[in-house]
């Protein structure tokens, strides 16, 4: 005897988690994905969500300008804000997404090892990323950002709920 599986209706669904490693990004238009990148230390990250075009995306990046090893920017734009949100933002754009549409929230951006940090990685991180946005019209609508914890990002795809997971909690952005 043949068993038929049947398809199983929206709400059945499991999202499928689609994850952003460390300098890398991500981008989807499909309803069923959740973009998740783990561990944002000093690391800044950032969900944009157009939901009229219904694309959103992801960036982990490491560390604040290119500049400091040009080479590594081209193979890995990525890992710099200042070459990663500007590649994020071309993909996006190219995807059909709309600047005016965009809204972005952020994540991480703290001190992992305590507000002796040295080269206040994660402080630079966010304040090339809030004047890159600026520039480019794009003001953030929410964040979570500074302290030692290190953070979770999650962007479900199917309405831009955007949440950050940190220390057993969860909280919406």
């Amino acid at each position: 005897m043949t068993q038929v599986i049947e398809r199983p209706t929206r709400l059945e669904r499991v999202k499928r988690a689609i994850c952003v490693d460390i300098s890398d990004m991500k981008m989807s238009r499909n309803s069923e994905d959740v973009l998740v990148t783990y561990s944002l230390g000093s690391c800044v990250g950032l969900t944009l969500f157009d939901p009229v075009a219904g694309i959103g995306a992801m960036i982990h990046c490491m560390l604040p300008m290119s500049k400091i090893d040009p080479d590594k920017a081209r193979l890995k734009p990525y890992m710099f804000v200042d070459t990663g949100v500007a590649a994020m933002l071309g993909d996006l754009y190219a995807a059909g997404a709309q600047r005016h549409n965009l809204i972005a929230k952020v994540a991480g951006a703290g001190s992992p090892l305590g507000r002796e940090q040295t080269f206040r990685i994660g402080e630079r991180n966010y304040t090339i990323l809030r004047k890159y946005l600026w520039k480019n019209n794009i003001l953030i609508a929410k964040e979570d950002v500074g302290g030692t914890k290190a953070r979770t990002l999650y962007l479900n795809m199917a309405d831009g709920r955007t949440t950050v997971k940190s220390e057993g909690q969860e909280v919406e952005l």
